[in-house]
């Protein structure tokens, strides 16, 4: 069972982060040189999270064509991940609109969104520098996602952040280690994981404290509004367009990387710290299931 946590909890952990936020920041515009030049034959992702490694498009591509679809595949998270946090950002700014200003909480929750701006800018001028368009999510869901901040409410609100941050974070762990990939991906990974762990930290207690006060009613509510938000969140991962950028048809590097087992393990690896979580919440239920195998988070038969 998960432990219920007490409101004088929820202040003592926000201002902790508090304290560790005031210590530890980076502004991108400073921290990042910017001018830099790109280093010539480095990758910007691991081959083998491409989300076509291993199939036969991924076969045909010359190793500079793998760079290549490497490159608008990074540029293609971090602008969806910009496009999320600035739903974050909404959300955010709804919670500390019903709160006292002058708690802890609420002032974390501000200085959080003072982190996403940071982060949104950076991700922005990274898909500016390496040459790549914004991709974000495909225009008929940037439309829907409008009505996240309305519908989701609770834990699936802070849960459906969870998602969308442990999942990126996983990834960019393991590139932010890899000297194969380009310095410049690799710090703006680094400055990104080390911000987010405090929002992870503020995000499951949340979590956590939210689920103990529902109906089965609003539980049931919450378990289909996550994983539906986790479905969208990882399919628009990677826009249809990046692979325009390698000569290959989208609707044709669409139907690969879904029907990719290694694509669809990379997923699931992502998802292997934030899952067990959410399962213990009691936020993983059958009125999510469909949506959660769709996602590729949760393997089928489970």
């Amino acid at each position: 069972m998960t432990r219920t946590l007490k409101e004088p909890d929820r202040e003592k952990t926000a201002d902790r982060l508090l304290k560790s936020s005031a210590n530890k920041f980076y502004d991108p515009d400073v921290d990042i040189d910017w001018t830099a030049p790109l280093v010539e034959g480095k990758r910007f992702i691991l081959d083998e999270r491409s989300s076509l490694y291993g199939t036969e498009l991924w076969d045909k591509l010359t190793p500079e064509q793998r760079i290549e679809l490497g490159k608008h595949e990074v540029a293609s998270v971090a602008t969806t991940g910009l496009w999320f946090e600035i739903l974050l950002m909404q959300m955010l700014l709804k919670e500390v609109y019903e709160q006292d200003p002058t708690s802890a909480h609420a002032q974390f929750a501000l200085t959080e969104i003072a982190d996403e701006c940071r982060h949104s800018t950076m991700f922005a001028r990274m898909a500016s520098r390496i040459g790549c368009p914004a991709y974000g999510p495909v225009p008929w869901l940037r439309k829907l996602a409008k009505l996240m901040p309305t519908i989701s409410y609770g834990p699936a609100r802070y849960g459906a952040i969870l998602v969308a941050e442990e999942v990126l974070d996983r990834l960019q762990r393991e590139q932010m280690n890899d000297d194969g990939v380009q310095p410049l991906v690799r710090m703006v990974n680094r400055i990104h994981v080390l911000e987010e762990a405090r929002h992870v930290t503020f995000a499951r207690e949340e979590v956590t404290r939210g689920m103990a006060k529902l109906s089965k009613a609003e539980i049931a509510y919450q378990q289909f509004i996550i994983a539906l938000i986790s479905y969208f969140v990882t399919r628009a991962f990677i826009n249809p367009n990046v692979y325009k950028a390698v000569g290959i048809r989208p609707r044709d590097g669409v139907e690969a990387a879904l029907n990719n087992p290694h694509w669809q393990g990379t997923i699931a690896w992502a998802g292997e710290k934030i899952m067990p979580f959410l399962q213990e919440s009691g936020l993983v239920g059958l009125p999510g299931k469909y949506f959660w195998r769709k996602s590729f988070l949760l393997p089928a038969g489970r």
